[in-house]
């Protein structure tokens, strides 16, 4: 099969992730459609950075495997834009480093990219629960809270707003139109657990660029691990409540209308449905649907408490993002 080089990108931060991280690395040397390059990211770690750099000193001669430093401030968007400035594919991929790809998951990124007009490509993000299963409570709903795949996205193959940034793959060009991703969004290691930085940032592009198509396709598999403090309802809130943090700063940059484009239909209609589900399985004493629906609720009501304070804080200048240029550039 013919495409584009593709090179994956990977942020690390934690040597509690160890174990991770090299089976996230060894499951981009599976693929079925081998990738031009692994770029692991340190965010400022230096412990962690010399660690690898030994672990792969023979693969970084070859270029198969890169230990790099993130050249920006402490975070996952300088630590992404570090790996998309010193890649040579003509596509960047990125993987979460506590999660495991499919066999086949570059090979169905490259054969997006076969429309020229395709800019971005994301896939499905399956969770691995550390307690072996979901909890009876937690409803598919609200998947994304430990950076999975949601029920209420589309099956297939089709076009969305935004890829989701754990297992999401850019042309270089994209980012060469609409910039790199905006710092002061997403993530900081273990601080609070803040996100949204890959929704901002194809609202930027499409906006830039507004031919481009962005997909979702759900063959694009990887396998994410939950760790078991992520299982509990006191991080289900946490993570909800930074959500309305983030969103009220997405709709900051790009207008309410687009920033909030998805969020609309999520809130009116799937989760309607899963609350009547939820009251449904409690009414056959099915378990679980009691705290599913209830979570739901709280889910929605936290984010939206999260939306208010943090559309205050950036009304008065609290809060700021920058939109990093990406200097560099691919040799493909």
């Amino acid at each position: 099969m013919s495409g584009p080089d593709i090179s994956v990108v990977i942020c690390v931060y934690t040597e509690d992730r160890w174990e991770d991280i090299l089976a996230a690395v060894s499951s981009v040397g599976a693929q079925s459609y081998p990738a031009r390059e692994t770029l692991l990211v340190v965010d400022h770690n230096t412990a962690l950075l010399d660690r690898l750099a030994k672990e792969y000193k023979d693969f970084s001669d070859s270029g198969e495997v890169r230990v790099l430093a993130n050249a920006g401030p402490r975070g996952l968007s300088a630590g992404r834009n570090t790996g998309i400035a010193a890649s040579r594919g003509e596509v960047v991929a990125f993987l979460d480093d506590d999660a495991v790809a499919e066999r086949d998951w570059l090979r169905h990124f490259a054969a997006g990219y076969a429309d020229p007009r395709v800019m971005a490509v994301g896939g499905r993000t399956v969770p691995i629960w550390a307690s072996g299963r979901r909890p009876a409570w937690f409803p598919e709903e609200f998947d994304w809270v430990v950076g999975c795949t949601y029920k209420g996205l589309p099956p297939g193959l089709v076009r969305v707003r935004n890829v989701l940034g754990g297992n999401a793959s850019f042309r270089r060009t994209a980012f060469d139109a609409a910039g790199g991703f905006a710092t002061g969004i997403g993530r900081d290691g273990d601080k609070r657990p803040l996100g949204c930085e890959e929704t901002e940032l194809c609202i930027r592009l499409t906006r830039a660029r507004p031919d481009a198509v962005l997909l979702i396709d759900d063959r694009a598999v990887i396998h994410h691990r939950v760790p078991e403090a992520r299982e509990h309802f006191g991080y289900f809130r946490t993570r909800a409540y930074a959500e309305g943090l983030s969103k009220a700063l997405v709709a900051r940059s790009v207008g309410a209308d687009k920033g909030l484009e998805s969020e609309r239909r999520y809130t009116t209609r799937v989760l309607p449905a899963g609350v009547v589900r939820g009251l449904r399985d409690a009414a056959l004493a099915r378990p679980g649907g009691a705290g599913r629906a209830g979570a739901i609720v709280a889910g929605v009501l936290t984010a939206a408490g999260g939306y208010v304070v943090g559309s205050v804080r950036a009304r008065k200048g609290g809060a700021t993002f920058q939109v990093a240029r990406i200097e560099g550039g691919s040799d493909g």
